[in-house]
């Protein structure tokens, strides 16, 4: 037996066909498994939710505020939702999907025009989308006249259900300064009644702001949801600092001082403010420079069926800038 499996083996040309010409006819010859037969299926045939690609990059561009176009690189996660008797997807349509929209300037619409493409495309229930990229906005500094470019991680996040039920969120990372209420008050003590120098505490905190858009109300530009949060807090981290603007930073922080309850609370007013934003959520972190440890919140806007204030452990890891 192994005489004669030897006898006929064939040793295979190894050399690159460069003159192959992949036509019809020949695509047709190419076996396809992920649209086999249902035998092929391994494990249970169960629907799984999501299914698809990650980290997928290109330049797209995106409509700043003011008008002005400009081209960022970003990250596309792109799934779909994959029935129980379906051996698997097409994945390269979900690029190739994108590609065809590639010179188009970014926006909602062009987020929600892909994703229906690619879930008729691919028969799918259900289809999601994230783009995430990096957001310039040009700073001013406090009072030196100096400004700077401040960076903002944004996720662009869309769903598509079999229903034909869309819904649209921005995901916004705000980075700001919190000074200690208490910490405050006792290094005032401090300094009153014992004469002594203290400083009060004070951290990098950042929140993450999930805001899904209503589409019937004027558009709310990323540098619109700057501005809320800004509004908020009033103690943004800054790019470029001279001796004029460090105090003029500290006394921000004197007049707002901030539990990471107290930021919690002034989010949720001016979200809850402004008709743009059909739910929201926030998840707060105060990277602590007293404790060992963090301080953490999250609140809701509380709309029945919408985004609440679970979170998980992954997504405060995530927020340590």
């Amino acid at each position: 037996m192994l005489q004669n499996l030897h006898n006929s083996y064939m040793e295979p040309d190894r050399e690159y066909d460069d003159g192959l010409v992949a036509d019809e006819d020949y695509i047709a010859t190419l076996p396809d498994l992920q649209n086999g037969p249902e035998s092929l299926i391994k494990g249970a045939r169960v629907y799984i939710p999501h299914v698809g690609i990650h980290n997928f990059k290109l330049p797209i561009n995106y409509l700043q505020r003011d008008g002005e176009p400009i081209k960022l690189e970003t990250s596309i996660t792109g799934t779909v939702s994959l029935e129980g008797e379906k051996k698997g997807i097409n994945m390269s349509r979900i690029v190739r999907t994108f590609y065809e929209h590639k010179d188009e300037t970014m926006s909602l619409t062009y987020l929600a025009a892909i994703l229906q493409d690619y879930k008729d495309k691919l028969g799918s229930f259900d289809s999601t989308i994230i783009a995430k990229f990096s957001y310039p906005i040009m700073r001013p500094s406090l009072r030196s006249g100096l400004e700077g470019w401040q960076y903002y991680d944004v996720a662009l996040h869309l769903t598509l259900n079999d229903a034909g039920e869309l819904k649209q969120y921005i995901e916004f990372d705000f980075v700001y300064s919190s000074t200690c209420p208490c910490s405050y008050e006792l290094s005032e003590h401090a300094r009153k009644f014992r004469n002594k120098a203290a400083v009060p505490h004070s951290q990098r905190s950042v929140a993450r702001i999930t805001v899904e858009i209503d589409p019937s109300k004027p558009f709310l530009y990323i540098e619109d949801l700057r501005d809320i949060c800004d509004d908020a807090m009033k103690t943004e981290t800054q790019v470029m600092v001279k001796r004029e603007d460090e105090q003029a930073f500290a006394e921000l922080n004197g007049g707002n001082t901030k539990f990471v309850e107290d930021a919690a609370r002034l989010f949720y007013q001016k979200l809850s403010a402004d008709e743009r934003v059909a739910d929201f959520r926030v998840i707060l972190s105060h990277l602590e420079s007293l404790h060992s440890h963090d301080a953490i919140a999250s609140i809701a806007k509380g709309k029945y069926g919408g985004l609440d204030a679970s979170v998980s452990y992954h997504e405060l890891r995530s927020l340590v800038k």
